[in-house]
């Protein structure tokens, strides 16, 4: 007979979480800096919280609300507004972080092989019909690639945001 499984509390889990000086965790970033859906900026934001990233995103003026509106977690979360996206990530670039575009490329890494972020980095996401535009791609230090079976071409950003954020933060 095998052992009874036993699901943690919320108490249990709270407990083993690595605590936080301050409101920013700052070695991971997820940046969607050309959403379309506001609802996937809220799932997103979700994640972040979930894999110990920051969120960046660009000044839109819909984006607040749908911040608010996908903050499940009812206390503040981890934002970094930004207003010249290709500035911001070449900013970042030169500070020393590491660039990883989710993006259908030739040289793409497959998720799989993605390795754990070792240093800050921004996991940039592109539009989701458009990608990521060519003057931000140049700034990539990697593109990582999720691979699909079906039919579709891509997911939406939320939901590849999520896929890469765990990846790079070692969860999966």
């Amino acid at each position: 007979m095998s052992p009874a499984i036993r699901a943690r509390t919320p108490a249990e889990l709270r407990k083993a979480r690595r605590r936080r000086a301050h409101p920013c965790w700052g070695h991971l970033v997820a940046a969607p800096l050309w959403p379309l859906h506001g609802a996937n900026l809220g799932t997103l934001l979700r994640t972040c919280d979930a894999a110990g990233a920051c969120l960046a995103v660009p000044r839109f003026p819909w984006v607040p609300e749908a911040l608010r509106r996908g903050n499940t977690l009812r206390r503040p979360a981890c934002v970094h507004w930004v207003n010249d996206p290709i500035g911001w990530l070449a900013a970042e670039r030169a500070a020393g972080s590491a660039v990883v575009g989710v993006e259908l490329a030739d040289e793409a890494v497959r998720l799989a092989d993605l390795p754990m972020a070792r240093r800050r980095t921004i996991a940039l996401l592109g539009h989701e019909q458009h990608g990521i535009p060519a003057d931000a791609l140049d700034l990539t230090d990697t593109v990582v690639e999720i691979p699909m079976l079906g039919t579709g071409s891509s997911l939406n950003v939320a939901v590849a945001g999520s896929l890469v954020l765990y990846k790079l933060a070692g969860l999966v």
